[in-house]
């Protein structure tokens, strides 16, 4: 969690530099779903999230080096420096992306999860996603679909109480998300997303039942961002008050008390926020001395050849 928090620090820190083009939505304050969720996963499971997708890469097990040298443009990236910060991408990992368009990449999911199903395998496809996708029609696609022929795939709606800069209540009818698990035949849950042991408890069951050949879970997460929509964002549309009190709830705080509580020492804790700091450290560094995305990677991988256009 703190390699996630100490990243996009430093990422928001490089984008105020010039180092980072493009678009750069921090994660700052989700950390303990993407940890959690992380956690219950096996080899040749798959994830698909949105464009706000450092965290759930660097849980999975994508180098912050990588992460880095992606957000700086440049060839060592996850996606050789074409993709930025929405389309980290890393297939070893089964990790298929951080999706751009709101909504675009439910159905992509339920197509993977109907992969594994049609081929007999065990893997169990995570697709993550904001609250204002379940208004869009590709998340009632992909769960008419997924309910459907009870595909392996958990749905994770992580509802950070703003979609940009709207609040829930100017843009859906219901305050409980999970409720529309009902209209597509398959159970719904819904928490506080800021202690990372109940994200890998629920979440895990959702991913046990997948797994088992039960079909799919819809999920709603109450998270909060502590930053804007993005780098762009200011965030005026909330109250410095309503910061400050989700901030009770920062999940990395949360953590740290319940370890000295269980008997970890401060200085052990202190040990680990160090490593953190000399990795992420590092990554900057690599991501600054790496050579910069190559045309010739551009032709081959980007575009289709021109002899196979």
């Amino acid at each position: 969690m703190m390699v996630i928090r100490r990243f996009e620090e430093e990422a928001a820190r490089n984008y105020a530099k010039g180092h980072i083009g493009g678009f750069l939505h921090l994660y700052i304050g989700q950390e303990a779903i993407a940890v959690g969720a992380a956690e219950v996963l096996e080899d040749g499971d798959y994830i698909f999230q949105t464009y706000r997708d450092h965290g759930i890469a660097l849980a999975r097990g994508m180098a912050p080096s990588a992460a880095m040298a992606e957000l700086f443009g440049k060839d060592t990236g996850c996606s050789r420096g074409f993709g930025g910060s929405m389309h980290f991408f890393d297939v070893e990992r089964g990790f298929l992306g951080g999706w751009a368009i709101v909504g675009g990449h439910l159905a992509v999911a339920a197509g993977t999860a109907f992969k594994s199903k049609y081929a007999g395998e065990s893997n169990v496809t995570l697709c993550f996603f904001g609250e204002g996708s379940t208004n869009i029609g590709g998340f009632h696609e992909a769960m008419s679909l997924a309910g459907l022929w009870k595909l392996p795939i958990v749905f994770i709606c992580e509802n950070n109480q703003y979609a940009m800069g709207t609040p829930l209540e100017r843009t859906s009818p219901l305050k409980d998300l999970s409720i529309k698990a009902k209209g597509y035949g398959m159970p719904g849950d819904r928490f506080e997303g800021h202690d990372v042991e109940v994200n890998q408890e629920r979440i895990g069951a959702a991913v046990e039942r997948a797994r088992r050949g039960e079909g799919p879970t819809f999920i709603e997460i109450q998270t909060y961002r502590f930053r804007g929509h993005s780098m762009s964002d200011p965030a005026k549309y909330r109250s410095r008050t309503e910061l400050e009190q989700r901030k009770q709830s920062d999940p990395i705080a949360v953590l740290r008390e319940r370890l000295l509580g269980l008997g970890v020492q401060e200085s052990e804790i202190d040990d680990i926020d160090l490593a953190v700091d000399e990795e992420i450290d590092a990554a900057v560094k690599f991501a600054e001395e790496s050579e910069p995305a190559k045309y010739e990677v551009m032709m081959s991988s980007v575009l289709a050849p021109e002899d196979e256009a």
